[in-house]
């Protein structure tokens, strides 16, 4: 029952009885001490010690109390002196503790206030305890270092005994100035409110120390005149200054607060939504009803008019009172039944349970309040067996407490485009606020949904049933998730669940959400697959060490950064048999070949699919599926674009397949392939480095390079593209990779590939009988490759350096003024060592290797058609192509043969080449690379020998 006193009214115009204000304050402070027993009987006995000696630790700086640091700590409350109780428990906790009065010493310390859910409906044992300390406002600065540091040893104390304290120092000037100093963390509201934030200290806190508030006297009607009244009480003498703290005046919310404010209720509702709703639709009822007065004027006007009951001037009852009243005027049932769960939740208190644990006043108030909604018994037993509850109503009411965060988000983002530069919140907390949000809820590609934020304690099941689609006569993949299927042919009669693409889909979905448990029982119908129950084991021990669930929330350092990848999982395989065209035959492959990628003698690839799980530094948990194409290389494509973002920072990758199938294998050389390549691209911290990674797979070669921070592959299906794609020209220098597997058919390209370097001609040969093979390495990394008759080592290298040497000379003329030196040439042997090919220098071969000879020359015309001809110079005889044209070649040839001794046949091989700048119409070539000399030289000849055969 409410109870009331007679109602004081204060006139400031006619003037003001002491006597009615010390009756009105002693009013106020009878409210306070039914709300301070009540915050303490919602605590153990041992936690209730944090309320009684909280007062005297700041009031005294003794060593013998908890917190002390030093004997220089500010101390002492204005006004306050400690009841015995206090001496009793600090006592209790010190016997050597003993209280001695400072006397007329200057207190340091206005006041200490507990706030917020202590002491009211919401209020419980796991809450939490938010403390103002006041300090006077001269108090150095080095003072209130000391008071923090205070404040952080006390809730290491108060945490001991299961208390989690969090203690704000500043001053009532301070705060009225807006001078607090916050940021947005656990428990800080940034600089998202100041007058909302006022608005809940006046109505919810606690007097525990120290000076009162001097708003308790000034009338509702008066708010607007607050300055006014309070210096009137000052001034005139009504009250002492010293016996009250003045935090000053909430007449209404400034609408450029109520974004940032709510922004933030959206933050802290992500993991704890029920207040959070309540919150928010108190702030958008603030910004939509500016006729009626803020909770606070409601409070103090209620005490003004003789209400006295604790029960009546509840925080949360005046929060629900109020927002009813809104959402019946706005036909808003739909909204309100969810602020009545959200309360009752809140609440804490399983009205249906006997011999529930709880406050009785608590349980007498929730009851009435649940007596006038109407709930039924079977209403209340829902919502109490929460525990209970399964997957699919979880989501239901997911998707009503989504939409209404939803519904705020876009309601304060209106607002805080009207409010624009005015908003109170700061860019750098809307970002940050906004960020959590976003990896909170919002739905992409991939993303694994997290669909129990904190509202039901648990979802883990007894029994789930894993059914493959054929299973159930339906065509193609896909899997379907059920619980408790005693006989698997009660799967047409019961619910699914949900449904998946593949089976990890849905396995990362359980152990995300919290389905499956160590006591979970597991059963899989394959169907066409060769998924097993020991296979979905093997995966969740390895997703047990790869995600921490429940998922922790970002910390602060990581949203104010772009979102990076952590670590990624990569399931190999999952319920495929990568043999299987093999084993439903019985056959098993035999060969030397053990390369996972290009397996026995048919060159498999055992990577069939892959599942790639990414943890990101914001706490978003995704899974990508690769099933067709080249599945291992647009996996390892996507790794590589996610890292080029922050190369110095690389994500943790595990591998790992089923155990059949030579699994651990396949998951080792999968590994090995992606730390290999990472490492290339991406050494000391930085990249993507410029290369080109071969990898050989499948019968084919994969080219892996990138284009600035864009990962590419080009796939090539025989050695010949593949050399004829490192043979293409480059605007720069680009080293050619072999993987560690790749080219061990083609032992002497992957010698040259590996010796190949920057800054020069590279020069590779070697001899079997009358058998040569030369490749260049250009000044640019183009590899050209020949293969020609030769008896001697000078046969196969003179006509070669001496070419190359005029392609120099002619380049270090043209660059005379270019003080950048031009590639030189180096020579190498391959030769077999230790059971290896090798690139051994042979430095005295670039000195030269004089041949006597013709002079062969060529240089190319570019005509009106485009196309690139040739006049030739044969010692001083000329032939050009206006006088031959298309019989050029055979006159040249006609003339060499006229000029040789012997009817034998033997090669000829240009001397000099000259090409000119605009090979292509439409580019400019300043430098021709050396790869395009050989690969004219090596027209012409051809077209040459093959008539002088």
């Amino acid at each position: 029952m409410t109870v009331h006193a007679a109602p004081i009214v204060l006139d400031f115009e006619d003037g003001i009885d002491r006597k009615t204000l010390r009756r009105l304050r002693d009013r106020f402070l009878l409210v306070n001490q039914q709300r301070w027993q009540r915050a303490c009987s919602a605590l153990t006995y041992r936690q209730q010690m944090v309320l009684e000696l909280l007062p005297l630790v700041f009031h005294r700086n003794h060593p013998a109390l908890p917190g002390y640091l030093d004997g220089n700590c500010p101390d002492g409350f204005s006004g306050y002196t400690p009841g015995q109780e206090v001496l009793d428990a600090a006592r209790r906790y010190a016997r050597s503790f003993h209280y001695r009065d400072k006397g007329t010493r200057k207190p340091d310390l206005d006041s200490l206030f507990l706030m917020g859910s202590p002491g009211t409906l919401g209020h419980s044992v796991a809450s939490d305890l938010d403390v103002w300390l006041c300090h006077r406002q001269d108090l150095p600065a080095s003072g209130i270092r000391c008071l923090e540091r205070k404040a952080e040893k006390l809730s290491e104390w108060a945490g001991g005994l299961g208390v989690e304290l969090h203690v704000f120092v500043f001053s009532a000037a301070d705060w009225r100035a807006g001078r607090q100093r916050v940021e947005v963390t656990g428990e800080n509201c940034g600089s998202a409110q100041h007058f909302l934030l006022l608005d809940e200290f006046y109505r919810t806190s606690i007097h525990l120390a120290g000076q009162y508030p001097l708003w308790w006297l000034i009338p509702v009607d008066r708010e607007a005149d607050y300055d006014h009244c309070r210096r009137q009480l000052v001034e005139c003498r009504f009250i002492q200054a010293r016996d009250y703290i003045d935090f000053g005046a909430v007449p209404d919310i400034p609408p450029a607060e109520l974004p940032g404010a709510g922004i933030w209720q959206l933050y802290k509702g992500i993991d704890a939504p029920w207040k959070a709703i309540l919150k928010l639709l108190l702030i958008e009822c603030y910004a939509t009803d500016r006729e009626r007065p803020l909770l606070s004027a409601s409070f103090k006007q209620a005490v003004h008019n003789g209400v006295i009951s604790a029960d009546a001037l509840d925080p949360y009852v005046l929060l629900y009172q109020r927002l009813e009243q809104w959402l019946l005027a706005r036909d808003g049932a739909d909204r309100l039944e969810l602020v009545r769960r959200s309360l009752y939740l809140k609440s804490g208190l399983p009205l249906s349970r006997a011999g529930m644990v709880g406050d009785p006043w608590r349980v007498e108030l929730l009851r009435s309040l649940v007596e006038g909604w109407g709930w039924s018994s079977e209403d209340l037993g829902r919502l109490d067996d929460r525990q209970r509850w399964c997957a699919e109503e979880v989501m239901g009411l997911r998707r009503r407490v989504v939409a209404e965060l939803t519904h705020s988000y876009r309601l304060l983002a209106r607002l805080a485009r009207e409010q624009d530069a005015q908003a109170s919140i700061s860019a750098n907390d809307i970002n940050l606020l906004g960020r959590k949000l976003y990896a909170a809820f919002q739905r992409k590609a991939g993303k694994v949904e997290l669909i129990n934020p904190g509202l039901v304690p648990s979802l883990a099941e007894e029994n789930l049933s894993f059914h493959h689609r054929s299973e159930q006569g339906a065509a193609g993949d896909g899997w379907l998730l059920y619980r408790d299927l005693e006989d698997p042919s009660d799967a047409f009669w019961q619910p699914v669940i949900r449904r998946a693409g593949n089976l990890a889909e849905l396995l990362v979905w359980c152990y995300c959400n919290g389905l499956l448990s160590r006591s979970t029982r597991l059963n899989v119908r394959a169907g066409q697959s060769v998924a097993s129950v020991s296979e979905l084991k093997e995966i969740l021990d390895v997703l047990a060490g790869f995600l921490p669930v429940p998922m922790p929330p970002a910390p602060r350092q990581a949203l104010s950064r772009a979102v990076r990848p952590l670590r990624n999982l990569l399931l190999l395989n999952v319920a495929v048999d990568p043999q299987a065209h093999l084993t439903e035959r019985g056959l098993h492959k035999l060969s030397a070949r053990n390369d996972s990628l290009g397996f026995s003698g048919a060159r498999d690839n055992l990577v069939v699919t892959i599942d790639q799980i990414t943890l990101n530094s914001w706490h978003e948990v995704s899974l990508q599926h690769y099933a067709a194409g080249d599945t291992l290389i647009q996996c390892l494509k996507n790794v590589l674009a996610q890292v080029a973002i922050n190369p110095a920072e690389l994500p943790d990758i595990r591998v790992m397949a089923p155990s059949r199938g030579h699994g651990q294998a396949i998951a080792r050389r999968v590994s090995e392939l992606f730390a290999d390549v990472l490492r290339q691209f991406f050494a000391g911290g930085t990249g993507p480095h410029p290369l080109r990674y071969i990898i050989e797979m499948d019968q084919r070669y994969f080219l892996l390079q990138f284009n600035g921070q864009e990962p590419g592959f080009v796939a090539l299906d025989s050695r010949a593209a593949l050399m004829d794609a490192l043979f293409q020209p480059q605007d720069s220098f680009l080293p050619v990779v072999p993987d560690r597997y790749a080219l061990q058919d083609a032992p002497l390209l992957k010698a040259v590939c590996e010796a190949s370097e920057a800054g020069n001609i590279q020069v590779f040969w070697q001899l079997q009988g009358d058998q040569g093979q030369l490749w260049v390495v250009d000044e640019y990394g183009s590899l050209w490759h020949r293969q020609l008759k030769a008896q001697q080592r000078r046969h196969l290298l003179a006509p070669l350096l001496r070419f190359l040497d005029s392609v120099i000379e002619r380049r270090q003329l043209r660059q005379a003024d270019n003080l950048e030196p031009v590639a030189g040439i180096r020579c190498y042997e391959l030769v077999r060592r230790d059971g290896r090919w090798l690139a051994d220098p042979r430095p005295e071969l670039v000195a030269g290797m004089p041949l006597s000879g013709l002079e062969v020359q060529a240089v190319g015309v570019q005509q009106g058609d485009s196309i690139l001809r040739f006049d030739l110079y044969c010692n001083d005889q000329e032939f050009t192509v206006q006088e031959y044209g298309d019989r050029l070649i055979p006159a040249v040839a006609h003339y060499i043969r006229s000029l040789r001794q012997s009817p034998d046949p033997y090669p000829v091989y240009l001397t000099d080449l000259h090409l000119p700048h605009d090979l292509d119409p439409q580019l400019y070539q300043r430098d021709i690379q050396t790869s395009q000399y050989l690969f004219y030289r090596a027209q012409l000849e051809d077209a040459l020998n093959q008539h002088l055969s």
